[in-house]
């Protein structure tokens, strides 16, 4: 009678047995994976606290080679590579105002490796072109506005004019018979060349191209003869005899050229016209890697060698925060849209 029971706890005990053996069967596969889930998290930990940049920084400039955006990447990039202790290598992404580069930063990884640094024609686009391939405000995230220039408005030698009275005399007696330059439909060149026909009362035919240094062939070549310059790109052709300076299009007159009237001096007074130069992420870039970036750029353009080089060519350092440049940008874009409409521009 008592073998019963005891075959019964018997029993009982290899079941539990069997159970447990079978649990730790089971659940092998799942510790595993939690070593392995735990492993990857200690390496993603480890790689992420390694400070940024650990290799090149490719940097987008919108533009062909020769112009003032590219002057001014290259200077910034070589400063910031010494800082960073990582090569910032410029790469020329030109076409449709600036739009290609833009977009290929605006997609690109968001790990700080590809940065924008582009113009004003940037917070224009986004009027002049009824769809573009990413969202201005909330693709690219702005990291710094670099510094701002004056341009310079310059005639080919052979325009019977030498100030700026007497090219809007010229323009007026051969009304659509002139062709100005600028470094694509809807730069800054362009814009502001629009502005100053509607306030001069003048008409002049609009010849785009890709940059600045394509439409500064053409105008010391004489194809075009008129060019709303920038003094990066400009100087050395006017100081040269190749090109003649009529005024500066700021509010007051530039410290590397102080003969220069301002086009406000010279017969139309309101008129005042800057380009900017910024440093752009993609959006979804985190911010202490936005914020290294920042600190790099704004080192760079404070340190003499830089700030002698732009400012030597009349561009006014800036250096400002990222909020800074975020809300500056949103100015543009309503500044220049006001421009656009009024001129009744579109995409060409």
């Amino acid at each position: 009678m008592s073998i019963v029971p005891k075959l019964s706890r018997v029993g009982d005990i290899g079941a539990a047995r069997d159970q447990r053996l079978g649990w730790r069967a089971r659940c092998a596969p799942c510790a595993a994976l939690l070593a392995a889930t735990a492993a990857a998290l200690s390496f993603a930990t480890s790689a992420w606290a390694q400070p940024y940049p650990t290799k090149p920084v490719r940097v987008i400039v919108p533009w062909p080679p020769g112009g003032g955006t590219d002057v001014v990447a290259r200077t910034v990039a070589q400063k910031m590579t010494e800082i960073l202790g990582q090569p910032l290598i410029v790469d020329n992404r030109a076409g449709a105002t600036g739009i290609i580069g833009a977009d290929l930063v605006a997609k690109a990884p968001a790990d700080g490796y590809t940065v924008l640094i582009t113009i004003a024609s940037h917070a224009i686009n986004p009027t002049l072109y009824a769809k573009l391939p990413y969202d201005t405000l909330n693709d690219l995230a702005p990291v710094s506005l670099l510094a701002e220039y004056p341009f310079v408005i310059t005639v080919h030698p052979s325009l019977p004019a030498k100030t700026l009275r007497e090219f809007i005399a010229v323009a007026k007696a051969r009304s659509g018979q002139l062709a100005f330059a600028s470094s694509g439909n809807g730069s800054g060149p362009h814009l502001g060349m629009e502005l100053f026909m509607s306030v001069a009362g003048i008409k002049m035919v609009h010849v785009p191209y890709k940059g600045a240094g394509q439409a500064m062939t053409d105008l010391v070549s004489g194809q075009v003869q008129v060019f709303l310059n920038n003094f990066l790109a400009g100087m050395p052709m006017i100081k040269a005899g190749k090109l003649r300076a009529l005024a500066v299009t700021s509010g007051k007159r530039a410290a590397v050229a102080p003969e220069l009237p301002t086009v406000g001096e010279a017969g139309l007074p309101g008129y005042v016209v800057t380009g900017w130069y910024g440093l752009y992420v993609p959006a979804a870039t985190p911010a202490a890697i936005l914020n290294t970036l920042n600190s790099a750029a704004v080192r760079a353009l404070r340190s003499k060698e830089v700030n002698e080089r732009l400012s030597s060519e009349a561009a006014e350092i800036v250096a400002s925060t990222p909020v800074q440049f975020a809300e500056f940008q949103k100015a543009e874009i309503a500044k220049w849209a006001a421009v656009a409409r009024k001129a009744n521009l579109k995409a060409e």
